[in-house]
Parts: structure tokens; sequence; C-alpha cells
């Protein structure tokens, strides 16, 4: 019988080292699994990519303003700079309003001769935006398109905006 006895306590401790393997493994993989997710938060975030600026020009009471304002309405304008080559820019504040009166001063001294002919000239705009809560600039070339109005034997000349394009 004590073999009997011997054989049942050998029996009872190999159970007991394999239960003890088991418990060991289990605690293991839990604590794999915990450090793991508090490692690596999970975050689900959209990320956009920029969009580059394009400008459109809309004009107003008979050409004389013109309003340049973004193309993408996700663009929130800041400020407007637009340079005429030999002349000095225009600043042109967040509503992107260019007048004719001042085009026409950047325009002093070149030819008037031409009545109600549209002419073109080109422009560098400069342009300080916001887009999804960052600042960016941007800009570009672009073509102003006007012409010149009225005169007569007594009257002067004005100029009068025709539209802006992409140049």
């Amino acid at each position: 019988m004590t073999d009997e006895k011997a054989r049942r306590r050998w029996i009872n401790f190999g159970e007991l080292v394999a239960l003890a393997a088991l418990i060991v493994s289990a605690v293991g993989v839990w604590i794999a699994w915990k450090s793991s997710n508090q490692n690596k938060p999970t975050e689900v975030i959209e990320h956009r990519s920029a969009v580059p600026l394009a400008l459109r020009g809309t004009l107003d009471a008979d050409g004389r303003t013109l309003t340049i304002v973004p193309a993408d309405p996700s663009h929130g304008l800041e400020s407007l700079k637009v340079t005429i080559k030999g002349s000095s820019p225009i600043d042109i504040g967040s509503d992107g309003r260019l007048s004719a009166s001042d085009v026409e001063t950047a325009l002093q001294g070149r030819d008037k001769e031409a009545k109600d002919v549209t002419r073109s000239v080109p422009v560098r705009i400069d342009a300080r935006y916001v887009e999804a809560g960052v600042d960016r600039r941007g800009g570009g070339s672009y073509v102003l398109r006007y012409k010149w109005e009225g005169g007569g034997l007594f009257g002067g000349r004005s100029l009068r905006l025709a539209g802006l394009s992409r140049g």
C-alpha cells in the first residue's frame, strides 16, 4: 500500500506543478495585455491635407470694386496684398475689396488712349489666411482685367475693373 500512496503523492505533486505553471502563464498574459493597452491609447483623429489657396474675384458697383475671396469656403481671409509690376503694393484688408481708384493710382502714367477696350495687367497677390485653425500664407500670379471709361471733351476718364483670373 505504500507504493500506491507514493504514486498518488507524485500525481498530486505533478498536478500542483501544472496548475502553478498555468497560473504563472495566465498572470504573464494579463500583464502583457495590460501594459500594451496603457502604452498605446486608441485615438481616432481625422487628418485633412492642406488645400492650396485659390482666389476668385467678384465685381461690385459697376466695376468700381472687385471683391477677392478664397474659392474654398474653409479658408478664412486675414489680409491681401496686390502688387502691380512697377508700382507699390496695394494693401487690402480681410474684406478683400480692391477699389478701382487704387488700381488707377497704381497704373498712373500708363496708356489711357484706348477707350472701352478691356486691357489686362499681371498682378501678384499675397494672402494670409486661416485653414482649420492654422495660420497660412499663399497667393500667386493673377491677371487683372480693366478698361478706361468716360472722357469726351470736358470729362475725365475713370478706370473700371472687369475681372480677375489665374495667370
